[in-house]
């Protein structure tokens, strides 16, 4: 083939011609807003010189990248199964080797390299019903557990459901704003429409159901409302919802038929006084009907709580009272994916099948959980009152979860210079403090024009003075 037959040459070199482009993609991609997509501009800054030493990456709470320590008792069992012949070798507690074992008994050909049922290996599922019935006092039915690829695979492929019009409307799926961009950009992935409802600041991010009202009222016009999301505790706002605004919430989604998403991957980080976790599950079902009998999915993850195993990629979906229609439906479409990642699987199943007292890991094991989770509740304390003895910061007392969600009065200098540069202020804020100190924030959802919130991972520093520093 010569130049000429390609269209010509550019400076001697062959033109290269793409099937895509930035024109002839999907729109839905293009469409999907993420507070990531600061890290553009962190790339730009690799090989130029600036005036500090490492760049802090506080734009995602990723425990192990900044130093958390995996839990013993987990790598052990994952080893194990990863590496079958370690099974021989004493060094390995014999509760991690039991429960290897199981896992791999539930693999074909006992490998963890083989494929799964598309829901998940059979006993981990089981073991996923065993720890929600401990955990609500309510039994589940292990059949009901789907495993994902994190809480967020497990989320998107229950909200595909949803995509459907509905009297010539696109469907809609409430949302908290604040939130985790996940539902925001697989709304828009989906072309799905995003009906926000604003948590209440002054409230400690509190939930109000005029709000909620308010919101669906108005998205109704252009919507069909599908879906409420609820993300408890919150996240990146670190509130926990009372027993009695979840009852509040699910009489609302009752009223207006919708399907609810509790997301509570973060159900192990509850730090303040008088906070207690409660499922959406249990409420739910203590509620009787006709509340008990509404369609609900809950979801988990291996990624936060004490763990902190993001790149596992494990979580399950507990999905309740669904059309058996529906649900052979959603089972099918998850058959096409094959199955999650089962090093993913057995993380999963360490977590709810803990070691339990009197076997040989558990004090080791109690010992390294608690350690992470009272750092965590020391730095959530550590991080809000460091923000609030800042001039021109308030942060709301951090409840649960792993983000402080402060507020920046910005300077009136700074919103000016944003708008003479044509950027909105806070992303200008943003990029301004990455290229000046090396902290890497990213831009939220605004809400107001003269202010910026942004989450703030006290999981990610590992020592309280580092904390300090970095606020400052």
């Amino acid at each position: 083939m010569t130049n000429t037959a390609l269209g010509g040459t550019q400076g001697g070199r062959l033109p290269q011609i793409f099937a895509l482009c930035g024109k002839s993609i999907n729109v839905n991609i293009q469409a999907i807003m993420h507070c990531l997509v600061i890290d553009v501009r962190f790339r730009h800054l690799m090989g130029v010189k600036k005036p500090f030493t490492e760049v802090i990456k506080a734009n995602i709470g990723d425990c192990h990248a900044m130093g958390q320590k995996p839990i013993t008792f987990i790598r052990q069992v994952l080893s194990l199964v990863a590496y079958p012949k370690l099974l021989d070798d004493p060094g390995f507690p014999e509760d991690a080797k039991q429960r290897a074992k199981v896992i791999l008994e539930g693999c074909r050909g006992g490998s963890v390299g083989s494929y799964t049922d598309s829901p998940g290996i059979e006993v981990i599922r089981r073991h996923v019903a065993e720890y929600i019935t401990k955990r609500d006092g309510i039994p589940a039915d292990w059949q009901n557990i789907v495993i994902g690829n994190g809480a967020s695979d497990a989320i998107k492929n229950v909200l595909k459901l949803l995509i459907c019009t509905v009297n010539g409307k696109k469907p809609g799926v409430m949302v908290p704003i604040p939130q985790y961009p996940l539902y925001s950009a697989s709304l828009a992935e989906f072309d799905m429409h995003q009906i926000g409802y604003y948590l209440d600041e002054s409230r400690n991010w509190g939930l109000d159901i005029a709000e909620l009202q308010r919101a669906i009222d108005e998205a109704k016009q252009v919507s069909a409302p599908r879906a409420l999301v609820v993300i408890n505790p919150g996240n990146p706002t670190g509130q926990v919802l009372s027993k009695q605004n979840i009852e509040d919430i699910i009489k609302f989604a009752h009223k207006e038929k919708l399907f609810i998403f509790a997301d509570e991957v973060y159900q192990h980080n509850i730090y303040a006084e008088g906070s207690q976790f409660f499922s959406f599950k249990k409420v739910l079902t203590e509620m009787g009907p006709p509340y008990s009998l509404m369609e609900l999915a809950s979801f988990m993850s291996c990624s936060k709580g004490y763990m902190g195993e993001c790149g596992l990629r494990g979580g399950y979906a507990e999905v309740i009272n669904m059309d058996p229609n529906v649900k052979a439906m959603y089972l099918k479409a998850i058959s096409a994916m094959l199955c999650s990642t089962v090093v993913g699987q057995a993380c999963l199943d360490v977590i709810m099948n803990p070691p339990t007292p009197g076997e040989p890991s558990y004090e080791l094991f109690i010992k390294e959980k608690t350690e992470v989770l009272d750092s965590l509740k020391l730095r959530a304390k550590m991080v809000a009152d460091t923000f609030n003895s800042i001039e021109g910061f308030s942060c709301n007392p951090v409840q649960g979860a792993m983000y402080a969600f402060p507020q920046l009065k910005l300077p009136e200098k700074a919103v000016q210079a944003a708008e003479k540069a044509g950027k909105a202020a806070d992303a200008f804020y943003a990029f301004e403090l990455l290229e000046a100190t090396g902290h890497l924030y990213c831009t939220w959802f605004r809400f107001r024009t003269e202010t910026w919130n942004f989450p703030f991972p006290y999981n990610d520093i590992t020592t309280n003075r580092q904390i300090e520093n970095d606020v400052r």
